[in-house]
């Protein structure tokens, strides 16, 4: 299937998603370029999971359109290009951890290399002897560890992760954003949901704000610092979502 040259790794055009009455998403759009980085933040409840699903066709949207180099979501080929954590992530608690990883990689079309998934386990602050315990066994930080491993191994143009550095102390923060920084110098881009701006300012290009289910704002973070004229991101984003003035979308 041809893919157009300049096609963008994701494009998301006027999401719309309904539960009930409630409008979870209301038109939301973003764009994100072959090997950029950019963080999808809002507070809880702002719809970002509810984004990720629909634009991975794990939820069906109301309204709206995403592609993923150029393809249709919806379509299974377009998601051979990118690997995907999500929030709230459960491996099977009977598989040893290594056995959890061999699974993923064969669903994948990816082998499964022991030396290379102890390395990357090292690198990601997860000792390697994890791999040999039953994932019943790992605590809430270890398992997702795991599964941002499982994520790593597959050799991707786009890397998707909805909170990847839920429950992890600091020390697994740092080296989780090491991983993420190494794939995004190689190629891959990345997008991913976060609550800390701090991370966004030290990974990303590209802020997409979400709030009540809106795009409040998507461009280079110091954009929206410039635009709210703060030296602070988290007070331009505080600014962003709680001003009257801000009622539509802004791009930047």
């Amino acid at each position: 299937m041809d893919v157009p040259a300049t096609a963008a790794a994701f494009r998301a055009e006027g999401l719309v998603k309904r539960f009930g009455a409630r409008r979870a998403l209301d038109g939301a759009s973003m764009e994100v370029a072959p090997g950029a980085a950019m963080g999808l933040a809002g507070a809880n409840g702002a719809g970002k999971t509810t984004f990720i699903k629909c634009a991975l066709d794990l939820c069906a949207a109301d309204a709206g359109r995403v592609e993923i180099f150029g393809l249709d979501s919806r379509q299974a080929a377009a998601r051979a290009r990118l690997a995907y954590v999500p929030e709230r992530f459960v491996p099977p608690y009977y598989l040893l951890g290594r056995e959890f990883l061999a699974m993923t990689l064969e669903l994948g079309g990816a082998r499964f290399v022991h030396a290379s998934a102890v390395a990357l386990a090292a690198e990601l602050e997860l000792d390697p002897q994890a791999l040999e315990r039953p994932v019943r066994q790992l605590s809430k930080g270890m398992t997702q560890k795991l599964g941002l491993a499982a994520c790593f191994l597959l050799p991707r143009d786009l890397y998707v992760l909805d909170e990847p550095m839920s429950g992890l102390d600091p020390a697994g923060r740092v080296a989780v954003k090491s991983v993420m920084a190494r794939l995004n110098r190689g190629g891959s881009a990345l997008i991913f949901t976060t609550h800390v701006l701090a991370d966004v300012e030290e990974l990303c290009t590209s802020l997409t704000v979400l709030d009540q289910g809106t795009v409040r704002f998507c461009g280079a973070p110091e954009a929206l610092r410039r635009r709210y004229e703060e030296d602070s991101l988290e007070r331009a984003f505080l600014k962003c979502v709680r001003s009257d003035a801000d009622a539509s979308t802004v791009n930047a």
